[in-house]
């Protein structure tokens, strides 16, 4: 502990660090995220400083620690480290209600209050996942707009945002971006981004302990809610029951809802009616696919966020191969640099084939419904054109639902997708084939004989 001279010299420190803090970030950000700090004490080189939250606490790491410990060294050379703790984890000593203490104190009872629900009940978020860190292309540029419309709005535009898409394109980070955009504009604002399994996991838990009160207190009591995978409850019809009433008391008081799926609200099975019109009521937007360009443009991002350069050709390459997810792709990217910063060897086309032979491989084995098509019809001996006709007859009926089937086995495709593919169908046509080929293999060998070996060839 510093005695009482040398507390108030690192006090004065400590103001004139805040002061450069102040003119570097602004009033509005100095306001939400530094004047609530308070230093607790200077000992051997450390600064220990305490934040009101966990929330505010990760943020300072992430974004302004290593700066107000660069300008307290500019200040005092013995200051060489910066420690930033919440604080409730270490009670202050009844020495220790400075005046920067006393400052921290005047955070409004709202945000403190806002701070305690997020802390209770709302996920971590992503520092990496960001707007400015999200690279924008043709196939998700909708869904970025909206994102950041609501981001950046004053008050609920359309409610809810219903984000759907793939594994891997882009949900996730869009809602992170989106969470970290409002928190730091206005801290005050209840801001909960939480899976929808963790959602059902809480209110079971309630129920359980008789606590059902307390949970819908907390879940309605937000600015903004954030539902990450809500196709998790879909079956789950307790837990869609409680979600219906939550979505209903927060859309009542005007508060944002944004919701993310693999499928769009009419899509989603297992999901009550009544909740599939509410999750349709705002604004669906989905995310498709990455084109080769919006790949391209996504590798470069990452490879300049690590400060690494990759030939252009190496580039085009990967973005040429990896096209199934952007979480593949920057998987991939990152393996190849792996490889090149342990081994010591330049990153070279040989190196990378190397590295990644697993992955260009399955990548390359990647099957598509048009193969799958053609390669049953063959089999079958029918038409092309047949796949996609209105045909009945069960020498075509047939071998469409194993097309479907096989589609459904290996491919990414939604059942919307592949219904589309064969003339329009709808997806309950696909679900009936799936269901039908599962129950033939259960009782005709021959029949799952066929089956099996169509999926050996494509797959070969």
């Amino acid at each position: 502990m510093t005695d009482g001279a040398t507390d108030r010299q690192f006090h004065v420190e400590w103001e004139r660090v805040c002061g450069r803090m102040r003119t570097e970030i602004g009033e509005a950000a100095y306001r939400s995220w530094v004047a609530p700090m308070t230093v607790r004490n200077v000992h051997d080189g450390l600064a220990r400083i305490s934040v009101p939250t966990r929330f505010m606490r990760d943020w300072v790491v992430a974004h302004y620690a290593d700066r107000l410990q660069s300008l307290w060294n500019e200040e005092d050379d013995t200051v060489r480290s910066v420690e930033i703790f919440i604080q409730s984890d270490r009670p202050a000593a009844p020495d220790e209600a400075t005046p920067a203490r006393r400052q921290a104190a005047k955070v409004p009872a709202k945000a403190a209050t806002a701070a305690n629900v997020v802390d209770q009940i709302s996920a971590p978020l992503d520092t990496r996942f960001t707007f400015n860190n999200f690279v924008v292309g043709k196939p998700n540029e909708f869904a970025y707009a909206a994102s950041r419309r609501i981001a950046e709005a004053q008050s609920v535009t359309f409610n809810p945002l219903f984000l759907y898409g793939g594994v891997g394109l882009g949900k996730t980070h869009l809602m992170h971006a989106l969470a970290w955009h409002i928190r730091e504009r206005d801290p005050s604002r209840t801001v909960i981004y939480i899976s929808a399994e963790k959602f059902m996991y809480r209110f079971i838990r309630a129920l359980r302990e008789q606590n059902t009160v307390s949970f819908k207190e907390q879940f309605r009591s937000v600015d903004v809610m954030l539902i990450d995978d809500v196709q998790f409850i879909a079956g789950k019809d307790s837990t869609q029951e409680e979600f219906f009433h939550t979505f209903n008391a927060l859309v009542d008081q005007g508060r944002q809802i944004v919701i993310s799926a693999d499928k769009s609200p009419s899509d989603l099975e297992g999901i009550e009616e009544r909740l599939k019109s509410r999750l349709n009521c705002g604004l669906v937007a989905d995310i498709h696919a990455t084109t080769y360009e919006l790949r391209l443009g996504i590798l470069q991002s990452k490879a300049e966020q690590m400060g690494v350069k990759v030939a252009a050709k190496i580039m085009e390459f990967l973005a040429h191969k990896i096209t199934a997810n952007v979480r593949e792709l920057e998987g991939a990217l990152n393996r190849v640099i792996a490889h090149s910063d342990l081994v010591g060897r330049d990153i070279t086309m040989e190196t990378t084939k190397e590295v990644l032979h697993d992955l260009l491989r399955a990548n390359d084995r990647r099957v598509t419904i048009e193969e799958i098509q053609k390669r049953v019809a063959a089999h079958f001996n029918i038409r092309m054109s047949d796949m996609h006709s209105a045909r009945r007859a069960r020498s075509v009926a047939r071998p469409r639902q194993v097309a479907m089937y096989l589609a459904k086995q290996l491919t990414s495709r939604s059942l919307p997708e592949i219904g589309r593919k064969f003339g329009g169908r709808d997806h309950t046509t696909v679900m009936h084939a799936v269901r039908k080929v599962d129950e033939l293999r259960d009782h005709d060998q021959g029949f799952a004989e066929d089956v099996e070996l169509l999926r050996r060839m494509l797959e070969g």
